[in-house]
């Protein structure tokens, strides 16, 4: 009868090796969980691990050198740094593979481009949703209300042909020589200045449009606050029927004689409006069904006055009835920070470079701005954290400062010998950007010009095959 001895899988033939073995298996699994810069040191009481995984089966089940959470990471990375390239990522993965002795990484982009591509967009969406509902819980309620800030902007995109199909130019631009629009609608929160959820659409789309899909998102204890343009009976209505108050400037369209109505004090004074007779093309008939016929309203006044300048008068419309628990004052208060959502647009826009997105198709469009505003929900989370910490006011903080911080911090991070060294340095990373506060400027303007010159080239104001035609330029001539 035949004997067989059985050995143990994980024991070596030779005892000596088993330290090194097991040294060399840690060092590749430290390789393989570790991102770039170590970003994830800083962010990650923000990010849910199980986001950021390799899942079980399908695109991302393989173990790469682009795996999940490093593509995560220097994707974030590029949209920290504006004019990031894709080289510069696949650099900072070959100089970490370097680093621990491992094996060669492919130069090109390619594999990188591809990992992104892989990256999925429902992964992404729960992160920024995450991210927001993190930064949400470290604010204080107004009168028990969380308001919500609604506002809209546009993107200008790569001119390519997916884009153009997607999100077509102006009509007022020549073909081939505009760029594709994308028409963005946010919804920030007030207290934190966290982006909570956007829409985003063509030229064709309305804000009203693209807010209708949003309204799901509001619940009882919110206060949406938006400008003039969103002051239409139907939306008030609507987030009405959700038990949501909402807080508008008034349309210039609706009359607004305070000598009528029921008087709740100085310039304050509630009305009955009634249903319009026209359903708005953007509203669906079930839901037109559901408007009630009269609506009670709430106009208050006030006089916005800055040194300098002609006092200027405020109408706003409200649901907010209770002119005891919600005075007109704190009201008007409420109304005059709404100004501070133009400013966070701009922070996205021009500080992280957003204003004009890189990538060359729809899809890859849409993680990029998901990647974005991550981005920039992890930037307010660290703002409202440092000012907890050292008791100033998110407001005074700089935003740009503390994307500058959190780059060059996250170096100095990475190359800590320990992970008291490491707690150490995001301590003093939340002391600089408290310290980095904006100076006081009340009531300061600046022209909206540009100083230096650019430079004396013709303006490609034809397509560019056209151009290229033409066998000098000086032989350009402006078309009509």
């Amino acid at each position: 009868m035949d004997k067989y001895i059985y050995l143990s899988m994980h024991t070596p033939f030779f005892p000596q090796l088993r330290p090194r073995l097991a040294a060399l298996g840690r060092r590749v699994h430290r390789l393989r969980q570790q991102s770039l810069a170590h970003l994830e040191q800083l962010f990650a009481p923000w990010l849910p691990p199980e986001l950021l995984s390799q899942t079980e089966e399908g695109p991302n089940s393989r173990e790469r050198v682009y795996n999940v959470r490093r593509t995560f990471f220097g994707f974030l990375y590029q949209v920290l740094k504006p004019s990031c390239p894709c080289r510069e990522i696949v650099r900072q993965v070959q100089a970490l593979f370097c680093l621990h002795d491992q094996r060669q990484v492919d130069e090109n982009t390619s594999a990188y481009c591809q990992a992104r591509d892989r990256l999925p967009l429902d992964r992404l969406q729960r992160l920024r949703m995450a991210v927001a509902a993190a930064g949400e819980k470290m604010t204080e309620l107004w009168h028990d209300l969380r308001p919500k800030v609604i506002d809209g902007t546009t993107l200008s995109l790569p001119d390519t042909a997916k884009n153009q199909r997607a999100y077509p130019q102006s009509s007022s631009q020549k073909p081939g020589c505009g760029f594709p629009l994308m028409k963005l609608l946010g919804v920030f929160s007030l207290a934190s200045g966290v982006l909570l959820d956007y829409a985003k659409g063509n030229k064709h789309q309305s804000e009203l449009r693209l807010l209708k899909g949003l309204l799901e998102h509001f619940k009882p204890q919110d206060l949406a606050v938006a400008d003039r343009g969103f002051c239409t009976y139907v939306l008030l209505a609507l987030l009405l029927l959700r038990g949501v108050p909402s807080l508008f400037r008034l349309h210039h369209s609706r009359p607004s004689d305070l000598r009528k109505g029921q008087r709740l004090g100085k310039n304050d004074r509630l009305f009955t409006w009634p249903k319009p007779n026209q359903r708005p093309r953007w509203l669906p008939q079930s839901w037109w069904q559901k408007i009630p016929a009269k609506l009670t309203v709430r106009l208050i006044r006030f006089k916005l006055a800055s040194p300098g300048y002609r006092t200027e008068s405020v109408t706003l419309v409200t649901t907010l009835l209770d002119a005891h628990k919600y005075p007109a004052q704190d009201i008007a208060q409420l109304y005059a920070r709404r100004w501070k959502i133009e400013l966070w647009f701009r922070d996205i826009k021009t500080s992280m470079g957003m204003e004009v997105l890189r990538c060359h198709s729809p899809r890859m469009l849409h993680k990029e701005l998901e990647m974005f505003f991550i981005a920039y929900n992890l930037i307010r989370c660290l703002i409202i954290q440092a000012g907890a910490l050292n008791h100033v006011a998110p407001d005074r903080m700089s935003f740009k400062g503390t994307v500058d911080s959190v780059r060059q911090f996250s170096l100095a991070i990475s190359q800590a010998r320990s992970k008291r060294k490491q707690k150490q340095l995001i301590v003093e990373l939340l002391e600089v950007i408290a310290r980095d506060q904006l100076p006081d400027r009340p009531g300061r303007l600046e022209p909206r010009a540009v100083k230096r010159r650019p430079k004396p080239y013709e303006r490609l104001n034809r397509a560019r095959h056209l151009m290229k035609e033409i066998p000098h330029r000086n032989h350009y001539r402006k078309s009509s």
